[in-house]
């Protein structure tokens, strides 16, 4: 079982970001922190939680690193006896915020992986995409969490920016594998609504070229693929845990939860969420909707399908895609050969 936890705070908003996140209601922090616990113990009944079954905890955001290190105190409390004795814990964290010292106090509650919301080092791109941190404070940020003995640490860099060339992107990729990271994500920019970029023209480079050539580069780099937009040669359980369809507890205004066939939406507007965080919206997911989902997330990473979950008639089509080498075969599961062709290969399938 996997467990997210959304903090809805940043510093800054930035001009691509459309997750349910706040710049203004930081008197608002003590009381969320609150409300997330209240959350949890609800969360770990309704789950059914044994002792020790939680094999990964994500807390994402919004940024973490904008929330005091103390606060997450009263919430790793209750969750501790949950968590697995090799419990991967990640925390996301911008280099603005995140102080050797914040770093050091997480470490100490258990924090044992940290994913840097780096984006570039290039300093205008990261004006552009409206950023708050500089290149220097980026390296600086992985740097102190190394020396803190964190030996997971992951970075994000987003690509297809209209200022975008294979330079650029070399440039990005030849400082951040000089780091000591072991894990790399890469997203590709899209126009969100509700975004300051969503009206802007110029914003989104749209070379497949481009984008392709740079994911070769990421895993010529030594950073092997795993999905489609991550890489490295430690490979996240929690984004694994994600593609091989685990349940996951969903606890955070805006955070998403999954058990069996139904997912819970706690409330998106925070001060709703802090008056009564066992709210929710429940969706109930028909034997199709999971059927179609497997297809989908299979063909995303190199978790791969089960040949016998395909209906004889999306067998056929299987079949066709194997013998033009989109997917490879082995041991009775099926693999996807082209990470951005898989949302076209799902839709095939399953048309």
């Amino acid at each position: 079982m996997l467990a997210y936890l959304h903090i809805p705070f940043c510093d800054s908003k930035c001009h691509y970001c459309a997750f349910n996140s706040y710049v203004d209601k930081f008197n608002l922090q003590e009381n969320y922190m609150i409300a997330i616990t209240q959350q949890l113990a609800f969360e770990l009944e309704r789950f059914n939680a044994p002792k020790e079954s939680i094999t990964s905890l994500f807390i994402g955001g919004g940024t973490p690193s904008t929330i005091k290190a103390h606060l997450f105190a009263p919430f790793f409390t209750a969750i501790k006896p949950f968590l697995a004795k090799d419990v991967e814990i990640t925390t996301e964290a911008n280099p603005n915020s995140a102080s050797y010292e914040w770093l050091r106090e997480m470490k100490d509650l258990g924090i044992n992986r940290v994913s840097f919301g780096v984006q570039s080092f290039n300093e205008a791109k990261l004006k552009f995409l409206g950023r708050n941190h500089s290149s220097k404070a980026a390296i600086q940020a992985i740097e102190n969490a190394s020396k803190l003995g964190i030996k997971n640490i992951s970075l994000d860099l987003i690509y297809a920016t209209f200022g975008d060339t294979i330079q650029l992107l070399e440039d990005d990729l030849a400082i951040a594998s000089s780091l000591p990271i072991n894990h790399l994500s890469a997203y590709a920019l899209t126009l969100e609504e509700n975004t300051p970029f969503f009206s802007q023209k110029k914003v989104v480079n749209t070379s497949e070229k481009l984008a392709k050539e740079f994911v070769q580069r990421i895993i010529q780099k030594g950073f092997p693929s795993y999905e489609i937009s991550n890489f490295g040669t430690y490979q996240s359980r929690h984004n694994k845990g994600y593609w091989e369809h685990e349940n996951y507890m969903g606890i955070g205004s805006g955070a998403v939860g999954f058990l069996r066939d139904q997912r819970f939406y706690p409330s998106k507007d925070i001060t709703t969420y802090i008056d009564n965080p066992l709210a929710f919206e429940i969706e109930m997911l028909t034997p199709e909707d999971l059927h179609i989902e497997k297809i989908f997330l299979g063909l995303r990473s190199m978790i791969g399908i089960e040949l016998a979950i395909f209906s004889p008639r999306e067998m056929e089509k299987v079949t066709l895609l194997i013998a033009e080498k989109k997917l490879t075969c082995k041991e009775k599961k099926v693999y996807n050969n082209d990470y951005f062709l898989s949302d076209e290969i799902a839709l095939f399938i399953t048309d």
